[in-house]
């Protein structure tokens, strides 16, 4: 018997470090949060039950972690606890005889909000400004990411009506509405949908450039406040002060004296939450009284006081009709289900992504199948799983091609991504793809290029790359389907005034794998321009902070290719921006030939806005401390590269000094 729980409870910790893995560093759950929190129960109880065989990398043993290592590391004054959670309502009415146990003779009463599906932050008020923004981390430290907290537009910069020292925290979240803005215009580039609105807002948060995470329109909700001496003696009374500070609470939230208050709260929501602008996963259940808080305590993970009440994720099954194959702007080809029409989560659903053919393998899902559908983070339409008591007799395993469903190239297999490709960069499909990528918002921005379009441009022969559009007639264009005069010329004029994009749009524009519009922005402003870039070996690609092997190799490649290169003197030839503007800077540079380290917060600039006016003035920025350093310019909570420069005795600037040096007002 014991070598059964052994064997158990060492396949529970690997799964579960597993779901731990690709849910935090990868950004890609593998299992609903219901199916995660059942095995962390389990295991919950066999290390209760058995003691002495709890193993030392159990994820029982730690509060999970969103550590990424960008950014400085800050200790919480009170630890950042996870809560306790269930989907039974026999679990509530333990909850809530527990504290009756411990409080005896007390009345109970609670205070129900909505359980946000966002990232827990904590914000620190000096003299009622921000001063701090940092994340929840393992609980006991976090990760300073105040720039990033100032584009947080619902979050006050300052106190309404006091000049008091505090903590405040709550959960950041990213609304449907910005969500789905943000996925289509991924669609549109053909790069890989986010999964949800939660994972989103998390990766958001930690970007390098504040500016590209206000372009993501985050959102807050405080839902607690932590002052030297308490002004309340209920958690009711601290949301109200909340909203008076200036901070949106949100206003779902009900007072409940019983468990029946409780489950009838919760069964509301759990039928409307569709109603909502974004996204919850359950309702949270507190003492109202923080005396009571106090005197029941918390384990060393979390408050006893409290605890989350979550909600199923919904699944309904309908029959997969057929398999289809698409093929995207790299080449990958991606199975997807066409299903009989359901209604899944308020939204009808008729194809779901089937991901790749290891998953239609894995699963041995099937043309013809009943299949158990649910949304992704409640977002985006999956197939978990197939009902193989209701299979048809005559359906066969899915037999991936071996030649492209659009050109009949060859299809290869991507070992390093567990993707099929096309072979054929000529592809039809992969050319249409590079188009509406290229013309993308956040690349040359062209207005009117939309895919109905960009289909008859390539079915008519009238481009067979990005550099044939610049050399579009208004005459050749309003001869097609749906098109006229007015609108070819307008179509002409976008293209005109999307020459004025800078170099770091037009990189990004021309789809280099494994190129997102952060990485183009960094190899625009370190090589300044395509000439330097495409001169530079795959070493010094690599060499620039933040450039991996993957995508030196990608860069490297691409601007060697000799198709690319003649898309690139098209492009070169119709006047496109092809170099950044420090090119053309005339006059001396105040950090020529000087290497520097920005650490620490800074008020004007986040880290890789810094980074851009160190390399502006003529400066080399570096991310690590060394005797090579010229230059430390060191801004709030600089740390151990703060101390390790002046053992060095290398020039300390502060901001202001920076800012004067490099002639910023």
């Amino acid at each position: 018997m014991s070598e059964q729980v052994d064997t158990r409870i060492e396949r529970l910790v690997r799964e579960l470090n597993e779901h731990n893995y690709r849910y935090f560093v990868l950004g890609a759950p593998a299992v609903s949060d219901e199916v995660f929190d059942r095995l962390m129960a389990e295991l919950a109880e066999l290390e209760a039950a058995h003691p002495d065989r709890v193993p030392p990398d159990s994820p029982t043993r730690r509060v999970g972690s969103d550590l990424s290592g960008s950014f400085p590391a800050v200790r919480h004054e009170v630890p950042m606890l996870s809560l306790d959670n269930t989907y039974s309502e026999a679990d509530l009415v333990e909850f809530d005889a527990r504290l009756r146990r411990e409080l005896p003779g007390e009345a109970l009463e609670y205070i129900a909000e909505l359980k946000i599906d966002g990232v827990a932050l904590s914000l620190t008020y000096e003299n009622g400004l921000l001063v701090r923004g940092v994340t929840r981390g393992d609980g006991v430290q976090g990760e300073e990411i105040t720039p990033n907290v100032r584009t947080i537009r619902s979050i006050p910069l300052r106190l309404r009506g006091s000049d008091e020292h505090c903590e405040v925290r709550g959960e950041v979240y990213l609304t449907r509405e910005n969500f789905d803005a943000i996925n289509k215009e991924r669609a549109q580039r053909e790069e890989p949908l986010f999964a949800n609105p939660r994972n989103t807002a998390a990766g958001s948060l930690k970007m390098q450039d504040p500016r590209l995470v206000a372009e993501r329109n985050l959102s807050f909700f405080a839902h607690g406040l932590m002052t030297p001496e308490p002004q309340h003696d209920r958690h009711a009374g601290s949301l109200d002060r909340l909203e008076r500070l200036g901070f949106p609470v949100n206003p779902e939230r009900r007072h409940c004296s019983s468990t029946d208050d409780i489950v009838t709260y919760w069964r509301a929501w759990d039928q409307d939450r569709e109603s909502l602008p974004y996204e919850i996963d359950g309702i949270v259940v507190k003492l109202d009284a923080l005396a009571q808080q106090a005197r029941v305590g918390t384990t060393a993970k979390s408050p006893r006081w409290a605890f989350a009440f979550k909600f199923s994720a919904e699944r309904v099954r309908t029959r997969l009709l057929k398999i289809a194959l698409q093929v995207g702007r790299t080449g990958v080809v991606t199975p997807v289900a066409e299903l009989e029409p359901v209604l899944l989560s308020g939204s009808t659903v008729s194809r779901a992504t089937l991901h790749n053919a290891e998953e239609l393998e894995r699963k041995d899902i099937r043309e013809g199948d009943a299949v158990v559908l649910e949304k992704g983070g409640d977002v985006i339409p999956k197939v978990v799983a197939v009902v193989e008591s209701e299979r048809p007799p005559d359906t066969r395993p899915f037999d991936f091609p071996e030649t492209c469903p659009v050109c009949e190239s060859n299809l290869v297999k991507d070992e390093s991504e567990v993707a099929i490709r096309c072979v054929n960069s000529g592809c039809p499909a992969q050319l249409k793809g590079r188009i509406r990528h290229f013309a993308s918002r956040t690349a040359m921005d062209i207005e009117g290029l939309g895919q109905a379009l960009v289909d008859q441009l390539v079915d008519t022969e009238l481009i067979r790359d990005a550099g044939d559009l610049y050399a579009l007639e208004v005459e050749k264009v309003a001869e097609l389907e749906r098109m006229a005069e007015t609108s070819a010329r307008n179509l002409i004029n976008a293209l005109e005034r999307s020459k004025a994009q800078p170099f770091h749009n037009v990189l990004f524009a021309l789809g280099i794998r494994h190129v997102g519009a952060t990485v183009a922005r960094t190899l625009a402003d370190h090589f300044g321009s395509i000439d330097r870039l495409r001169d530079a070996t795959a070493e010094e690609i690599e060499a620039i902070h933040e450039i991996g092997g993957a995508i030196a190799a990608s860069v490297h490649a691409f601007l060697r290719d000799e198709n690319n290169a003649a898309v690139i003197d098209k492009l070169r030839e119709a006047g496109l921006t092809l170099e950044g503007e420090e090119q053309t800077a005339a006059g001396p540079k105040p950090l020529e030939g000087k290497t520097v380290v920005v650490t620490g917060s800074l008020t004007r600039w986040g880290r890789q806005q810094a980074q851009e006016a160190v390399r502006a003035a003529g400066g080399k920025p570096t991310s690590s401390v060394s005797k090579k350093t010229d230059i430390v310019v060191a801004g709030e909570n600089a740390g151990s590269k703060l101390e390790k420069a002046k053992e060095l005795e290398i020039e300390i600037l502060d901001e202001d000094e920076f800012a004067s040096l490099i002639g910023v007002a």
